[in-house]
């Protein structure tokens, strides 16, 4: 194992004397991807960190165990040698660029700090290698790009930079830790192409973080399947798909969302409609500035049905959530909006609110969306108190009981807060606050992406049982085709505010009719790139 670039023996981890990660040993070898897969809190992140010495050592310790870096130990390193392998021979790309990037430092200042730190450049030196890097992740108008700040840079924008960052010093190790999780499918795409584009071109090794087993099939090498803090299977990736030895390596690959959406009435009455919708935005700054519009969303008509789900996809910014919060009157727009043949669209604010309980909302972020100061018995009958104040605390409490029990939640848990729920329970949480004024209409964002695969099979199983059970309608957004797939019986394909393909979803999935939903079709699927999200 003279070429192995990282050895990892024995390696436990405790936080206040509490064990996180238990015996875990691995290595990876130069120009080789291994991927650690599993659910959240297995330790898949907590491992990476020990390898880079990042955790919070005033809690943390490592009880027993060996970090090798080329032949170097780090565990219990000098703070001043740390410094020398940190960036240099190991960098990290984490999940969410844009709280791993200061907001107040345009990238040139970013990339150039990197730059001083390491290898002691000066300030013109610094702005040719910054400039450098970023052509070399593909970043388009890189110039251009040098002095701009975080927030003016899409996600997979501010990934790139990311990643040059890391690779600003040409590491012999990158670990990669969920780095396409907050991303488009497209995007996605671009990015995986890119790290497996500069692993062969650096010669450098990749350690993929990630609960995404369609990345892993394409990516990786070596597979690491952790769980409870400890490894439990290790092997070749066609091994570990084509004959999984763990139990719970089983678990992970059966939980991907799969299935068909709920057997749909063909003359289902629409529940709601809007013709020709459309939202525009003023961009100008200052009271006197001339007005500059942006057209978000742009003459679209949808119908959505009882007891069906019309799913919506594309590219972020493509105007997929201000449909839905056009829809429902939450953004200002102009076209025709009818709510079970009442018209909407001219009524206001005061006169909206008794169709409110009509349609109910689940966000992407649970944890975001629940009052933090609230219990989940308060979160779930607020919504009653409003709409039906006639209710008793009593007829209440035991409202929220039998909605409790209908997404799966043991009814003791009531008086809990947000945080002491996994991010599958607050889900579920939300959706009872959504269903308990039993609404006509359920807007779902991006419900899932923020949870475990196995977690998202679950979600995915129970918003078919509420649908079946109580023919709900459902306008789902996402991101992630396999989801929609398996719940969307009506696609819309948009892309710049317009609507480039509609109808049935399983007709989309199998023909697609346009080359950008064709893209889109080969980035969720097959993780291929086309095209570029970069300019």
């Amino acid at each position: 194992m003279s070429d192995s670039i990282l050895e990892v023996k024995n390696l436990s981890v405790e936080f206040r004397g509490t064990e996180v990660v238990h015996d875990v040993s691995f290595h990876i070898e130069r120009g080789e991807t291994v991927a650690i897969v599993g659910e959240s809190g297995s330790g898949k992140s907590v491992t990476a960190l020990s390898v880079m010495q990042l955790l919070p050592y005033q809690y943390a310790s490592h009880p027993t165990g060996s970090v090798l870096v080329d032949g170097i130990e780090v565990i219990g390193l000098a703070e001043e040698e740390l410094l020398k392998i940190r960036g240099n021979r190991v960098s990290m790309v984490f999940q969410e660029p844009m709280t791993s990037l200061n907001p107040l430092h345009h990238i040139e200042k970013q990339i150039g700090e990197v730059l001083y730190v390491h290898q002691g450049m000066g300030v013109s030196e610094a702005r040719a290698r910054s400039l450098e890097l970023l052509e070399l992740v593909g970043l388009q108008r890189a110039e251009e790009r040098l002095r701009a700040f975080p927030h003016e840079l899409s996600g997979g924008q501010r990934q790139r930079v990311m990643i040059a960052m890391a690779l600003a010093n040409e590491p012999d190790l990158l670990i990669a830790d969920e780095p396409t999780t907050a991303l488009d499918v497209t995007v996605q795409a671009q990015i995986l192409n890119l790290l497996d584009e500069l692993k062969d071109r650096l010669n450098m090794a990749l350690l993929l973080i990630t609960h995404d087993l369609g990345v892993v099939r394409k990516m990786a090498d070596r597979v690491c399947v952790m769980t409870a803090g400890k490894m439990v299977e290790q092997a070749t990736t066609d091994t570990i798909f084509s004959d999984p030895q763990h139990e719970y390596t089983c678990h992970l690959i059966a939980a991907e969302p799969s299935g068909e959406p709920v057997a749909a009435n063909s003359s289902s009455q629409v529940v709601m409609q809007a013709d020709k919708l459309s939202v525009e935005f003023n961009l100008a700054k200052g009271l006197f500035a001339r007005k500059k519009v942006f057209t978000a969303v742009d003459q679209v008509s949808v119908a959505i049905r009882q007891g069906q789900t019309l799913g919506i996809v594309g590219e972020s910014g493509s105007g997929k959530t201000t449909l839905a919060m056009a829809l429902v009157r939450l953004v200002g727009c102009s076209g025709n909006i009818h709510l079970g043949g009442t018209p909407i669209h001219d009524l206001k604010s005061g006169q909206l609110r008794s169709f409110r309980n009509q349609f109910q909302i689940v966000f992407q972020d649970p944890f975001g969306s629940l009052p933090p100061r609230l219990s989940a018995n308060q979160i779930i009958e607020a919504g009653l108190k409003i709409h039906s104040p006639e209710l008793t605390s009593h007829e209440r409490r035991a409202m929220v009981t039998r909605v409790l029990e209908e997404v799966g939640l043991d009814p003791g848990v009531r008086d809990r807060y947000p945080h002491e729920f996994s991010g599958g329970q607050r889900q579920r949480i939300a959706v009872a606050r959504a269903i308990i004024l039993k609404p006509k209409i359920l807007i779902l964002d991006e419900p899932t992406s923020a949870l475990d695969l196995s977690v998202q099979a679950q979600m995915v199983d129970l918003l078919r049982d509420l649908q079946r059970n109580h023919d709900l309608a459902y306008l789902f957004i996402s991101h992630d085709l396999k989801v929609v797939r398996a719940l969307a019986h009506e696609l819309i394909v948009m892309k710049d505010g317009e609507i480039v393909e509609q109808g049935p979803s399983e007709q989309i999935f199998t023909t697609p009719t346009t080359d950008y939903t064709r893209a889109l079709m080969a980035a969720a699927f097959d993780l291929e790139a086309v095209g570029s999200n970069s300019q």
